[in-house]
């Protein structure tokens, strides 16, 4: 093989390192390359899949072998026969690159899942009637009379599970993740080779069974499914089940039926009587009584699909010792975890026996510097969880059942004054892998930056929820702004999918979805519809597209978009071409056009905001029909998306004020209303500059939802110190408010008056990654990236970086004032290309250096260095034109606006200075 700089990395399979149950028919490898020589490029590539470790040594496929094919795919998608159930595969990449040299990966592997035929093991529950919040200790002893070569476990239960192996915990917490059961169930796999012995082994879970109708889950039926395959190394092999020889305790250490800590009945009170706990049930050879056999579960008869989580489980990120506060007293003390985060605290104490310990959260103090009664803003008595302990010489007990999201805890009950140490706060949420970041010379973006990510991540709880303590719910609206900074500064996009596939398991006969789903939708506290949240469904679906290039996506969405679209396009009033309000009552429509505490005036019938989403969505999936090669459906969403957009210019757009109207009849005209006419193109061409100046010299009035598009108008059209002047505000309303009265958390919107953790108001952490390091996406998958940075006058550094698809990007500036220049360093992932835009007022008065060698003077690009393939002087970076009719480009596409010098790079690092020529 000849020698290349070319380093492969980062194998995937569907975007999972090293997945333990691969059950999608559609299976794609992707690898990622590094190399220290600029311009390097895939030239071909060769796959190949065997169940031989040793023989994929050799270069031998024996189960599937692509051959060389020429070309860079972001991904190559399987071709071999079936994979096996319960199978573990071995794949390696050789790759070919353009500058004749080729390099081969390490052997990676993936395990096969189970298909529906696979399945053995049997759905069990305890003997007892299901109650709501109800807990269940399952157990199971095997022995093994020779040694394991690979065991595996697959299990699922609902709602939730705690598995452990020989005492041992496995796997994460909040698992499964929330799903309608009905329609997908998902189940876990862990390799469990290193926790098994020859001798006796005990398998024990203990499942949590939530049953009240609540607003983030499906009722279903509880129950426990398990099976485990262990393949021995002498070439036989097992099988476990869950079956009738299975046991469950009957007196376990869980209260059952306690209250719900919310309103919304999401989750229970943990009641924990450690005087019924014996940490040997988990083992074998446990000999405690009221053991009592199990029995079929009820889920067995309704045959749930069953399908591998994708999503990472719950993971600890960090344990925190929070600070005391005053109050401090013998049986009632208060820490401060110094933020809000989502998880639990932890206690260890000497045990007093019979003692109950109260823990009690809130992100808020009362009066007396107690823990407030509430969740969030709304009254609860009953978010609190409760120990009662042992009396052993040490304790130590966590409620991980269930997330709770708080900055301070009380606890109540203990008879001496605990130290520090002694309570920890336990910060947990969806270990989602953050790989972005940004760092400026401004204190007040780098905390505003840290707050939005903090925020984030604990908004990521199995589910993208609004809040991680008051409702815990998923709604499409807020999924769609969290996925601004999700697929910028995490690795989500199995996260953002399942917010897609959820409510396409959730859609309605009529093509509409429920208001927040998972959920128990058919009760009447949550019979709820919000058209306009229906709405950002394409949006979310194409922002994946855009960002990973996986048209795979596209095939298993596209059917329920269609079908949403359909409904309400169908319902456009014959007079005036318009999609009127919804008034259902069963179940409740609710419109809503910007939130929180929106100003938009939806007294008339057609509200502006609604039909614009809806023309915009029908524009989108036109063009997603065209990536499918659905002609006629593009042709047709074409043709529906320029009707309704002909109808809202005729009878929502006021000529003589040239804005356009918030509804029908309606006088007034707000910034956000606008603010979406200009962002998804519906201005007249004629009057889009006097329209982007009104709604540019109007501040900060909208709310969080449409500020979003508002932002997004200002930093793309040329406006961007207006953009930042909104970034950087201090007074209300603003982020920066915020942050300077101290929270280190993104509130609900812009009033300190309800949650105080809420990611859907978290983007301007994306708006600094994009604008002001100015990293941003050129084409489909990032093969073309730009680097277009805003150098504000207050600012003297700033740099952020991302994941893409690809690889990292990374860029930052730095003003010199040696040299009155700009610095400008930059990293492009190995086959990518890259324009970079270099401000500059007069290109023929500035010199451009890199790396000591100069590409730019008297106004002209001089001879090519290494990667730098040529350049030219721009008078602007706006996108061209935004009307509606033209291809639209989602937030994330290439965009600016100002003088500029514009070099084009291949893959690589570059060190640019620009300076007085």
């Amino acid at each position: 093989m000849n020698h290349s700089m070319l380093i492969i990395h980062s194998l995937r399979v569907n975007d999972n390192e090293r997945p333990m149950g691969i059950d999608d028919r559609s299976i794609a490898f992707t690898w990622r390359l590094g190399s220290e020589e600029r311009g390097t490029e895939q030239a071909a590539y060769r796959v190949l899949v065997s169940t031989d470790p040793a023989g994929l040594e050799r270069r031998e496929g024996n189960v599937w072998d692509s051959g060389r094919v020429e070309g860079h795919p972001l991904r190559v998608i399987y071709e071999g026969p079936p994979l096996q159930g319960h199978t573990r595969y071995w794949w390696k990449v050789i790759v070919w690159e353009n500058k004749g040299g080729s390099a081969e990966s390490a052997s990676d592997y993936f395990d096969a899942g189970l298909s529906p035929g696979d399945w053995q093991g049997e759905w069990i529950w305890k003997p007892d009637d299901a109650r709501i919040n109800d807990f269940a200790y399952f157990r199971k002893e095997i022995r093994l009379n020779k040694e394991a070569g690979l065991a595996k476990l697959f299990v699922s239960a609902h709602h939730y599970l705690q598995l452990f192996v020989n005492g041992q915990r496995v796997g994460g917490y909040g698992s499964p993740a929330p799903t309608n059961p009905v329609k997908t169930k998902y189940y876990l796999a862990y390799d469990v080779t290193g926790l098994l012995q020859n001798g006796d082994n005990c398998i024990a879970a203990v499942v949590h069974y939530l049953g009240g109708d609540g607003q983030n889950y499906v009722n279903g039926e509880p129950g426990f499914l398990l099976q485990g395959h262990i393949d021995y190394a002498d070439g036989t092999s097992e099988t476990v089940k869950t079956d009738h020889t299975w046991e469950t305790l009957a007196d376990i250490p869980h209260q059952i039926g306690t209250r719900y800590q919310q309103n919304r009945r999401i989750s229970a009170i943990e009641a924990f009587d450690a005087g019924k706990s014996d940490a040997s049930w988990t083992t074998a050879g446990y000999e405690g009584a009221c053991k009592q056999a199990v029995t079929a579960a009820a889920i067995e008869e309704q045959r749930w699909p069953l399908k591998w989580q994708t999503i990472p489980e719950g993971a600890v990120e960090e344990t925190i010792v929070p600070t005391a506060m005053p109050v401090q007293e013998a049986g009632r003390q208060v820490f401060d975890a110094g933020k809000i985060v989502s998880g639990w605290p932890r206690l260890s104490v000497k045990g007093v026996r019979g003692a109950t310990v109260r823990l009690r959260y809130s992100e808020d103090l009362d009066e007396n510097g107690c823990v407030k009664h509430n969740v969030c803003n709304e009254k609860s008595e009953f978010y609190y969880d409760e120990y009662t302990m042992s009396g052993a010489e040490e304790e130590t007990w966590e409620p991980s059942l269930s997330y709770k999201a708080f900055r301070y805890v009380e606890v109540t009950g203990y008879p001496e004054l605990l130290e520090a140490g002694q309570v920890l706060v336990v910060s947990a949420h969806t270990a989602l892998p953050y790989e972005g970041g940004f760092h400026s010379s401004s204190a007040l973006l780098n905390d505003m930056y840290a707050a939005c990510i903090q925020t984030q991540k604990n908004n990521a709880l199995g589910q993208l929820v609004d809040c991680p303590h008051r409702e815990q719910a998923q709604y499409l609206a807020d999924s769609d702004l969290q996925a601004e900074l999700l697929l910028y500064q995490f690795s989500s996009a199995s996260t953002v999918e399942k917010v897609l596939a959820d409510f396409a398991d959730g859609q309605l006969a009529d093509g509409t979805f429920p208001f927040v789903y998972p959920s128990n939708y058919e009760h009447p506290d949550f019979y709820i519809r919000i058209p306009e949240w229906d709405l950002h469904f394409p949006t979310i679906l194409w922002k994946l597209y855009r960002f990973t290039g996986d048209q795979r996506t596209l095939e298993r969405l596209y059917a329920p978009a269609k079908r949403m679209l359909v409904h309400y396009f169908d319902r456009t009033d014959f007079k005036l071409g318009l999609v009127p309000q919804s008034r259902g009552i069963k179940p409740r429509d609710w419109h809503i056009s910007d939130h929180p505490y929106p100003e938009i005036d939806h007294s008339g019938e057609f509200l502006t905001v609604q039909n614009m989403k809806l023309a915009h969505g029908l524009t989108l999936m036109a063009e997603m029909a065209g990536i499918l090669g659905y002609e006629s459906e593009a042709e047709q969403m074409t043709a529906r998306s320029e009707q309704l957009s002909k109808a809202i210019l005729d009878s929502m757009y006021d000529t003589e004020h040239k804005r356009f109207r918030d509804s029908y009849g309606s006088g007034s005209s707000h910034q956000g209303t606008n603010a979406v006419a200009l962002h998804y193109g519906f201005a007249p061409s004629a009057d889009r500059q006097e329209l982007l100046d009104t709604v540019a010299g109007q501040g900060l009035e909208t709310k969080t939802l449409l500020s979003l598009n508002l932002l997004h108008v200002l930093f793309q059209n040329g406006r961007e110190e207006d953009g930042y002047r909104l970034l950087t505000k201090t007074d209300f309303p603003s982020w920066g408010y915020m942050i300077l009265q101290g929270s280190p958390t993104i509130w609900e919107g812009f009033r300190d008056i309800e949650s105080h953790c809420h990611a859907w108001n978290a983007y301007p952490a994306r708006m600094m990654v994009e604008y002001i390091a100015g990293i941003q996406m050129e084409e489909t998958g990032w093969e073309r990236i730009r680097i277009n940075p805003y150098v504000p006058g207050d600012l003297d550094h700033a740099a952020g970086q991302m994941m893409t698809p690809r690889g990292k990007v990374s860029a930052g500036w730095q003003k010199s004032a040696e040299s009155r220049g700009l610095q400008l360093n930059v990293d492009i992932p190995v086959g990518t290309e890259a324009s970079v835009w270099i401000p500059a007022e007069d290109a023929g008065s500035i010199e451009i250096w890199e790396s000591g060698s100069l590409v730019w003077a008297d106004g002209a690009f001089r001879a090519s260095v290494a990667g730098i393939t040529g350049g030219n002087a721009s008078s602007s970076g706006k996108s061209g034109d935004r009307s509606h009719a033209a291809k639209h480009r989602e937030p994330g596409d290439a965009h600016g606006a100002g003088a500029y010098v514009v070099l084009q790079i291949r893959s690589g690092s570059y060190a640019f200075e620009c300076r007085p020529a």
